[in-house]
């Protein structure tokens, strides 16, 4: 009867509850709160030990999670925390990953419906694409099936969570100017992109609250966007660059090198997303900071209110981006 003791006393102790508790809670009987239940339970899993049978969570079923291409080290923590947050609830997530001339958003689809999905979180996918035909995700709506989106929507019925594009550019463009920058310039990807296009409406908005000249490039997503973007900016003279994406930022950064320019002392360079690893490029990249965390997991909670029966405003829900200022930006050269 010791050992039982001493467990019992060592799981009491890391949940900070009593031993009658803990012998409540381990033989699944009534008069113990959820919060209770749940410090117990984690305070098992922290100490190593199994859960009894009764206690270990059932799959509650399957849910899709299409994301674009994984290059973009932003979109595998977006997959990353939104698995976590749907582990929790029982659920395991169906990642599908698009790439170029695999398989598309529709036929991934297709592939959820037939393993009977119990809803779809959409990561930066065709509903964000202001020339698609977004009949797709109505068709979804109406079956009823419950979906989430995540950055960026038109005018669809499904709760939708973005980071604010056009305040991020804004932020980006006072930086720069702060600093002394007179000719700041903006490359992003495609224009059909509703978060590219709030991102250049940020951008034109912040230049004539300053008084300056707009220098807009627009190109691909990716390194080799925003080198070639970054290289026709240059040319005319710009010093302050405002990147749509962390990646075209490093695409800049080569831009600027391959002319014989320092980053910062020649060309300021401002990200976008903050993804992992940035922080320890050369330079390390000044750029704003997605949400990623908050913006996940209020986009699991909403698919899974929506599954038990309590959906979300279907509308888009907006988080503040995070200016983090590295050492690639720097004051303006004379």
């Amino acid at each position: 009867m010791d050992a039982p003791r001493a467990r019992l006393a060592d799981i009491a102790r890391q949940a900070e509850v009593s031993e009658a508790t803990v012998s409540r809670v381990l033989n699944d009987r009534p008069g113990v709160s959820a919060d209770t239940r749940h410090a117990v339970l984690t305070a098992l899993d922290v100490l190593g030990y199994e859960r009894p049978e009764r206690l270990r969570k059932r799959s509650a079923g399957l849910v899709g999670l299409v994301t674009p291409e994984l290059e973009n080290p932003i979109f595998p923590l977006f997959a990353q925390v939104i698995e976590s947050a749907l582990a929790r609830y029982g659920y395991t997530p169906v990642l599908c990953t698009q790439t170029p001339g695999g398989v598309t958003e529709d036929e991934y689809v297709e592939m959820l419906l037939d393993r009977a999905v119990a809803g779809i979180i959409f990561v930066s996918g065709l509903h964000a694409d202001t020339t698609a035909d977004h009949d797709r995700y109505r068709k979804l709506i109406d079956r009823p099936l419950p979906i989430v989106m995540l950055t960026g929507m038109g005018e669809l019925e499904a709760p939708c969570f973005s980071c604010d594009d056009a305040r991020a550019s804004a932020i980006a463009v006072d930086h720069l100017a702060s600093m002394g920058h007179t000719r700041i310039g903006l490359i992003s990807g495609p224009e059909r992109f509703l978060p590219v296009q709030r991102k250049t409406n940020g951008y034109r908005e912040a230049m004539r609250r300053h008084g300056l000249e707009e220098h807009i490039e627009l190109s691909l997503f990716g390194v080799e966007g925003g080198h070639a973007a970054a290289d026709r900016l240059l040319e005319r003279g710009v010093t302050g660059l405002v990147c749509g994406s962390d990646l075209m930022a490093l695409g800049a950064v080569r831009a600027a090198r391959g002319r014989g320019l320092s980053v910062p002392r020649d060309v300021s360079v401002v990200g976008y997303d903050d993804s992992p690893l940035i922080a320890f490029t050369d330079p390390p990249l000044t750029t704003l900071r997605q949400p990623v965390r908050a913006m996940s997991n209020a986009a699991a909670q909403s698919l899974i209110d929506a599954i038990n029966g309590q959906p979300s405003p279907h509308s888009e829900f907006m988080f503040a981006p995070e200016l983090v200022v590295r050492a690639s930006t720097g004051i303006a050269p004379r």
